[in-house]
């Protein structure tokens, strides 16, 4: 029983016909998809996708791999759940003039095939081969003339915020979650309900629904708050007692073994390791990589600037100025930082990176080593440097740095050597005496003025002299078409994640980005065409 190859004809019916001149205003990507559906999904590509199945001879016949992809396709273009999918395909002139599909009275697919078939992409990496197909598609198109393009290309990366689709919740509710979590799962094993596994291994409150409306106290009052958590921590040590005497040959089976995971964690993460006087308390200040949701492991607390909180994922996209189209996508937690997110985009690219001529950044990027490599192997780097404020003493551009002979000049002319990456400090006899001082430090006599050589020195100088001209601010705004991508990137996919976990979210913000860059191919053929 062999995988089906999706064969949908190529000619207009007359009732299509009137349905793409319909088209001309808006859902003109419906349009260019059913024009261009044997291109995208041509047979070397199919083969491609009918590769993630196995040819055992067993089970149901399965849908055509390239009519699924295609659905996904329609998915992130009108933003469609997996039910409203199946009934587009029968019910709606659009979804069907592009998937082949008018006519039928039964649904050509079941939810449960899509999120197989998702699943399917995800492990074969095949939600990267449908991006890169667009870029292919690109290519064959006449109307970019590849040819005129520059052979090296001119690639800006940026970011922006995904929240997360897990439930954030305080350290109470927390760890009362993960312990419900585990209560439910030895329930299951146990073959009983959890409130009575609650009341027979002594933990009832964590049976109900709400541990704060169990725990019953007036959380204003931090001496009532301290008791609530000594109460919570020995249900929850009560709770872990009874599953590893009562279920010892399950704790290392899974789903338990994940789910006493999840709640040693969160302890971990929360719970003041060295209580004083051995009463637990929860932990003052916020632990490193910490955990946010039960229900999505890989969400954390992050920043976009520093007035702007969220709790998700950083979406990072590469792409290709003179084209407009989306090169590489990633996602990673929000709390790391953007730097993290340049090897990502590189290993995601279609294209080597001796290929990139220019690369421009947000300065996020800076201190990523892929970046100060691109600039050693003398290929350009744009971007803003970082700012050097010093309230109203001397900032440190008024300090000439000479790179070359690793030499740092004051502005009255004192001399200091240098290594990249250190602080170097003048001497205290030079800024005693020196008739600056007062707009230099305000530090002690018997201490000099101390300035940072960041370890990517160079590259900020670089960086600062080139903007410093009005040809190199010009140049530099150039980047702002990737913040256009990325916003029309978000009206797209929406502030919030679809999935839960880093992997999904990449999948959903890779079929975004092929929308984008089909949208984009049905843009400039339009154009050429007029």
């Amino acid at each position: 029983m062999g995988t089906p190859r999706w064969s949908p004809h190529e000619e207009l019916s007359k009732q299509e016909q009137f349905v793409v001149g319909r088209l001309k205003r808006t859902g003109k990507l419906f349009a260019f998809l059913r024009s261009q559906r044997h291109v995208l999904f041509d047979e070397a590509f199919q083969r491609e996708l009918e590769s993630m199945y196995r040819a055992t001879g067993e089970g149901k016949v399965p849908v055509a791999p390239g009519l699924l992809a295609m659905v996904v396709v329609l998915q992130a273009y009108t933003g469609a759940s997996d039910a409203e999918a199946v009934e587009h395909a029968i019910l709606d002139a659009r979804w069907q003039l592009v998937l082949d599909t008018a006519g039928r009275k039964r649904p050509a697919f079941s939810q449960g095939t899509l999120q197989a078939f998702r699943e399917r992409l995800v492990a074969h990496d095949m939600d990267r081969r449908l991006l890169e197909r667009t870029i292919e598609i690109a290519r064959q198109t006449a109307a970019f003339d590849w040819k005129k393009l520059p052979r090296q290309l001119r690639v800006a990366i940026d970011s922006r915020p995904l929240v997360g689709a897990g439930r954030v919740e305080d350290t109470i509710n927390l760890l009362a979650h993960a312990a419900r979590k585990v209560l439910s799962c030895a329930a299951e094993l146990s073959e009983t309900s959890p409130a009575r596994l609650a009341a027979k291994a002594g933990v009832p409150m964590l049976a109900h629904k709400s541990i704060k409306a169990a725990l019953d106290i007036e959380w204003s009052a931090p001496a009532q708050k301290s008791s609530a958590i000594v109460t919570l921590v020995e249900q929850l040590d009560r709770l872990e007692a009874w599953v590893r005497r009562e279920l010892a040959g399950e704790i290392d089976e899974l789903p338990l073994s994940e789910h006493l995971a999840t709640l040693a964690q969160l302890r971990a993460q929360d719970l003041d390791p060295e209580p004083p006087g051995g009463t637990p308390r929860i932990r003052k200040g916020v632990a490193e990589d910490r955990r946010v949701s039960v229900e999505d492991p890989d969400m954390r607390h992050g920043r976009k600037s520093k007035s702007k909180r969220f709790n998700g994922f950083k979406s990072h996209i590469a792409m290709d100025i003179d084209t407009d189209l989306i090169l590489a996508c990633a996602v990673m937690p929000a709390n790391r930082p953007e730097e993290e997110g340049v090897p990502l985009l590189r290993d995601d690219l279609a294209i080597p990176a001796h290929d990139i001529r220019e690369l421009f950044i947000d300065r996020g990027y800076i201190a990523s080593a892929d970046v100060q490599a691109m600039a050693d192997a003398g290929r350009s780097v744009v971007g803003k440097p970082w700012a050097q404020p010093n309230g109203r003493f001397f900032p440190k551009s008024a300090f000439l740095i000479d790179i070359r002979r690793k030499v740092i000049t004051c502005p009255n002319g004192k001399q200091r050597t240098f290594e990249l990456g250190t602080t170097i400090q003048f001497t205290p006899s030079d800024c005693r005496q020196c008739p600056k001082r007062s707009g230099c430090t305000a530090g002690a006599l018997d201490h000099g003025r101390q300035v940072r050589i960041a370890p990517d020195e160079p590259l900020q100088q670089k960086l600062r002299k080139e903007i410093a001209s009005p040809a190199g601010r010009e140049h530099l705004r150039e980047r702002v078409v990737v913040e256009h991508r990325l916003a029309h990137l978000a009206r797209k996919q929406g502030p919030r994640a679809r999935y839960r976990g880093t992997r999904k979210n990449l999948f959903d913000v890779r079929r975004h980005a092929a929308v984008l860059n089909l949208e984009t191919i049905q843009r400039v053929e339009e154009r050429a065409a007029a």
